[in-house]
């Protein structure tokens, strides 16, 4: 089992085989989190789901920090690999592993006694207070796991080899669902079920992962005294990770933030947003798959200094992305009830969801470019760009639109579900300028070096 090489031969026959077990897992990802919602909302109350959706997205913000941290050591890898530097290459291995389990450590010692304050700051509903609390402190006790996995999961994309996160992520989403059907349907867990579910799946994920390195060839040597801290290596990853974490968070800040505005709307409101967010993992599946491949593609061809292959990778990433986007946008604008009702048997839980779901129809056109766009520019490194439009993006438009809509009356989730891509639309023109101003001049400097 070999890692890719971007750098030489066609563009999308290998960007499309390494987006394609991307999508997939990214597909699996979004079960294995929709599985929790779908058996809680089959077999527990409408305060379970409600606590199950504020839980998830309160451990999904968590989470994209350490996923956009983790991005750093894809970006890092890729770039030396494309230098043919892999000593160094190897030494970045062995630095992300020790400094990602302090970070993962320290999140969980923060997370579980904060949990009462998490769910109170985002109004959680008095009837779901409770669950929410529990499913919070379980999931931020695990944490060490969740974070192993993301970790593993960019080293892999790095070295250009996207199946075998997928086989873990697969793996882990069927023990999700067999685990969360035995604790809600059949132990009556609620919540808590699905928390414990989502755990010990994680943890079974990193065991198969690390089972599976020893199947890879490496392009690098890498030995277990590399595993130290390596402060020039650390400030390479943070260079690099730290503004999308930065952005990652505040991106998920603001749509904590929407949600507590939901929440204020009632029980009703709160899991229809739930299950639309549910759905939305599935919609986004495609513009999310090739974002992520762009960085991985990108990344090698910048390091080697061949940045024409990198201009065309994203054109073609753009043009496929567009196209499931206009499907699936149609589909989910007209026929999201039907999707809802997958995740509940509520009808107005599914009215509610529908409703919401109808702005991130519209939504699915324009990250088609919005998602390539990014992933190209942290593929090359402008990782603060990716950061200050995903900042404006989500304080200057997405909150702001958000509380204004959910202040008009009749109160409407659509409406207020147009934050979103009202965002998109304001960030893609931020990258369209960026791309066509300050990245050509870096880009041609960069082809001068070769």
């Amino acid at each position: 089992m070999a890692s890719g090489n971007f750098t030489e031969g066609k563009i999308l026959k290998p960007l499309l085989q390494f987006a394609l077990p991307v999508m997939f897992a990214l597909f699996l990802q979004s079960l294995y989190g929709a599985v929790d919602v779908l058996i809680v909302g089959r077999f527990a109350a409408s305060a379970d789901v409600s606590a199950v959706s504020t839980g998830a997205q309160i451990m999904m913000t968590a989470t994209s920090v350490i996923a956009g941290l983790s991005m750093g050591t894809t970006i890092l890898i890729g770039q030396l690999l494309g230098k043919n530097e892999p000593e160094e290459a190897g030494r970045a291995v062995g630095t992300s592993i020790a400094f990602f389990a302090l970070i993962a450590l320290c999140l969980s010692f923060l997370m579980v006694p904060g949990a009462s304050f998490l769910a109170n700051l985002m109004n959680a509903p008095k009837e779901a207070f409770d669950m929410t609390v529990s499913y919070i402190r379980i999931c931020s006790a695990g944490f060490v796991f969740i974070t192993a996995y993301n970790l593993l999961g960019a080293l892999f994309r790095g070295l250009g080899n996207s199946r075998v996160p997928l086989f873990a992520v697969g793996v882990a989403a069927a023990m999700n669902m067999v685990l969360d059907y035995i604790l809600v349907n059949n132990f009556h867990m609620g919540a808590s079920g699905a928390a414990l579910a989502t755990v010990a799946a994680q943890a079974f994920s990193v065991f198969i992962s690390l089972l599976l390195i020893r199947k890879i060839t490496l392009p690098f040597e890498f030995r277990t005294d590399m595993i130290r801290f390596n402060s020039g290596i650390i400030r390479q990853i943070t260079g690099f990770g730290f503004p999308i974490a930065l952005a990652d968070l505040l991106v998920g800040m603001s749509f904590l933030i929407i949600l507590a505005i939901v929440n204020s709307l009632g029980l009703m409101a709160s899991a229809g947003m739930g299950v639309a967010e549910k759905v939305c993992g599935f919609i986004m599946l495609v513009p999310s798959a090739f974002g992520q491949s762009m960085a991985s593609f990108v990344a090698q061809n910048y390091g080697a200094r061949k940045m024409d292959r990198a201009r065309k990778a994203l054109a073609m990433g753009i043009g496929v992305s567009l196209a499931f986007g206009i499907v699936i946008g149609y589909f989910s604008f007209f026929h999201g009830d039907l999707l809802c009702g997958i995740f509940s048997k509520d009808a107005e839980v599914v009215a509610q969801g529908w409703e919401y779901l109808k702005a991130y129809a519209i939504d699915c056109v324009l990250t088609a470019f919005f998602f390539c766009f990014n992933g190209y520019f942290n593929g090359c490194g402008y990782t603060k760009f990716v950061m200050a439009q995903s900042i404006i993006g989500a304080f200057g438009v997405r909150i702001p639109v958000s509380y204004l809509m959910s202040k008009m009356k009749p109160v409407s989730l659509f409406r207020v579900g147009l934050a979103t891509p009202a965002s998109s639309l304001v960030q893609t023109i931020l990258c369209i300028i960026y791309l066509f101003t300050v990245a050509k001049k870096k880009e041609q400097e960069v082809m001068r070096e070769a």
